[in-house]
């Protein structure tokens, strides 16, 4: 499956636009940290950006997420570490690799940074600076749903809350436009 695929089959699955945005962001953080290490951009940009294929079908019914999504991808040849990246990022198998943690992290990161260039005052994410994230980060009540536990978990990869924070963001300053902001 190539990327053309998978935002196909993204866009044929899931009907909230805010969702695939989240996706999108998702998938640009997972290469910009996978470009950091080294890693499969390509393999890591699709597990992010398939990895809520299954979430407006399990919405209501979390024990599946995830592992829908997976019953989904399995005629599509996919790499099993995508597949297990995927059923990961629930927790639904325990995160094992850099790139499970990654897209552990990289979820609720994903929903801060777009709650933070909401409220910044040109709500543009090009103005949005590492700074001004941490600060947001530190406010519990602040997006309350990003688990600041969860991101943290960027430290399992060797990245301080600080490094992950500016790939997160350098990943989705690069696809602004396709997200809004």
């Amino acid at each position: 499956m190539d990327r053309n695929q998978a935002l196909s089959l993204v866009r044929s699955k899931v009907k909230s636009k805010n969702l695939v945005k989240h996706m999108l962001a998702v998938e640009a953080i997972m290469k910009r940290v996978a470009q950091h290490f080294k890693e499969d951009a390509q393999m890591w940009g699709l597990t992010g950006l398939l990895h809520d294929l299954d979430y407006d079908q399990t919405v209501n019914d979390f024990d599946r997420h995830s592992l829908l999504t997976c019953e989904w991808l399995k005629d599509y040849n996919l790499d099993d570490r995508i597949l297990y990246a995927i059923k990961a990022h629930p927790r639904k198998v325990e995160p094992k690799s850099k790139m499970d943690w990654t897209l552990f992290a990289a979820d609720p990161l994903s929903g801060l940074i777009v709650a933070a260039a909401l409220m910044h005052p040109t709500k543009k994410l090009k103005n949005v600076s590492v700074e001004f994230v941490l600060n947001r980060f530190k406010e519990k009540r602040f997006a309350a749903g990003a688990k600041r536990e969860d991101i943290k978990a960027c430290e399992k990869i060797g990245l301080s809350l600080e490094e992950f924070i500016k790939l997160a963001l350098e990943g989705m300053q690069s696809i602004d436009e396709e997200l809004g902001l």
